[in-house]
């Protein structure tokens, strides 16, 4: 391999790895690290429509809204309250850059500890909050947090996965910010009537974040992470445990130490590793596909959800209501992809979501530019809201079976071992830094371009579908050790890794 590399670079890829019981739980302990993210999704938005919340710390949004000639898309138009909701993901953007090195350092297990403990801090201060300042503190925490588990869930899932089975496995992360994402609407719904139900909304976080912590301990690291720091004892253990006592593990730990000390011999750093030539696929795919996941707006939607339907027509409690709608229906669908993402492939799903997609965001526009007309003055009818309530719902569940839980898996299962870790920090900064800049511009661009921001975020989705079609290589079903595979056989890719793909052949 060109730069050095080793056909085998994974564990479970080339063997026969049975569903056991063991690799369930396992990955269902490792995937609820999702639930944070998902809650604090579903959190922000709710909370950010609750009177004595804005009433303490953003009362200009509600004089504004008592105004009788206000703009519908207007109403939410504040910088601070943004950064409020935008600060937890520059945070995450920096906890992110440096979680490759954490969790090449002391595991993947741990960096998911890490970040539960970070997050139940952050809402700890944040369910205290007296001020702007603790508020935007506690979202920092939080952010840090969600940048850690971020990325070191999706790479133990494809670690200790069957590769028959890895996309399957991979999806119970998407699924678990679902579940987040559903339990905080509940939250918010339930205790938007109180006075202090906005404090019990986020100091909840501590809940999600506790069943992580606790989670944690309860399972072993992957072995690649523990040969990968001389752990072999361990790692031989651990192989056990996952892939149950009757398998024959020998061969393949066998494997993991040899790739791991080829590795090692190399000597190489994985930051400067991962920008040469032959990982450019991998780098192209590792930012565009967390970019093209934002940029088909659905956090967005997610986070200003309650905003959004409040504007349109409905009331506080059925905005609320409305929201968490959504992410049942975004729950439902992510099962789908769990059962058909092995079977039917990732491309299958990534292009029809996106042309799901594609046709819902044209119709809110259209629906919306005719109803409210060009400046968003018009009162919208309740059937009509209740239109956009259904649209938006089609549009959730196209992304629920494709980019919601496909841009977690792909970058997580595409590198080598010795550069996965860098691999997965730069996907998930490339979202956090994509949702940053989206969050604290979304109101104001809603402000200014109304109903076309719809149109904005279509034109996106045909982009990314277009690019799914042309560029985006078919993993499904194929061990971690011979993904590099994939690229040799890329009508544009293999110009890139044709070197790679010879070196393989008189590997050592």
């Amino acid at each position: 391999m060109a730069g050095g590399g080793f056909a085998v670079d994974s564990p479970g890829g080339g063997f026969d790895g049975k569903i056991t019981l063991s690799v369930v739980v396992t990955c269902i302990v490792a995937a609820s690290a999702g639930l944070i993210f998902g809650y604090d999704i579903g959190i922000s938005g709710g909370v950010t429509t609750m009177i004595p919340f804005l009433a303490k710390f953003f009362p200009e949004i509600l004089r504004k809204a008592a105004s009788a000639h206000v703009n519908m898309y207007c109403v939410y138009d504040s910088q601070v309250l943004t950064l409020f909701t935008s600060s937890l993901y520059l945070a995450g953007l920096v906890s992110s850059t440096a979680a490759s090195r954490v969790t090449a350092a002391v595991g993947r297990r741990n960096t998911i500890l890490l970040g539960g403990a970070l997050f139940l801090l952050g809402g700890v201060l944040n369910g205290a909050a007296d001020n702007i300042a603790m508020l935007i503190l506690g979202r920092i925490l939080l952010g840090l947090g969600v940048g850690f588990t971020n990325q070191a869930a999706p790479v133990y899932l494809s670690e200790i996965a069957p590769a028959k089975w890895r996309g399957a496995f991979n999806t119970g992360f998407q699924f678990f910010l679902g579940v987040g994402v559903v339990v905080a609407g509940c939250i918010n719904y339930a205790t938007a009537k109180h006075k202090w139900g906005w404090r019990l909304s986020l100091g909840l976080a501590i809940v999600p974040a506790g069943i992580i912590i606790i989670g944690a301990f309860l399972i072993s690291d992957t072995p690649s992470s523990l040969v990968e720091r001389g752990k072999k004892d361990q790692a031989r253990k651990a192989l056990h445990i996952v892939r149950g006592s009757k398998i024959d593990i020998e061969p393949e730990l066998e494997e993991i130490i040899r790739v791991a000390e080829y590795n090692k011999s190399l000597n190489e750093e994985p930051l400067k590793t991962i920008f040469e030539r032959q990982y450019r696929p991998h780098m192209v795919l590792a930012f565009l596909i967390p970019f093209f996941q934002q940029m088909t707006g659905i956090n967005i939607v997610a986070f200003y959800a309650p905003n959004l339907f409040q504007s349109v027509g409905f009331g506080h409690d059925a905005s609320l209501l409305s929201a968490i709608i959504l992410g049942v229906v975004n729950l439902a669908s992510i099962l789908i992809s769990t059962a058909f993402v092995d079977r039917f492939g990732r491309r299958v799903l990534l292009i029809t979501g996106g042309i799901v997609m594609f046709v819902c965001q044209i119709a809110v526009a259209a629906l919306l530019g005719a109803v409210t007309g060009v400046h968003g003055n018009k009162d919208i009818s309740q059937g009509y809201a209740i239109l956009v309530l259904v649209l938006l719902c089609m549009y959730t569940a196209g992304f629920g079976w494709s980019w919601g839980p496909l841009t977690w898996l792909i970058p997580s299962e595409i590198f080598p071992l010795k550069i996965r870790t860098t691999g997965q920090s730069i996907a998930v900064g490339a979202q956090f830094i994509t949702i940053f800049i989206l969050s604290q511009t979304f109101l104001t661009t809603l402000c200014h371009f109304k109903f076309a921001v719809f149109l904005f975020y279509a034109f996106w989705i045909l982009v990314m579908t277009f690019f799914v079609i042309f560029f985006l290589p078919e993993t499904k079903g194929i061990p971690l050790e011979s993904m590099y595979t994939i690229w040799g056989k890329h009508w544009y890719w293999r110009r890139f890794v044709k070197a790679e793909a010879n070196d393989q052949d008189n590997r050592p």
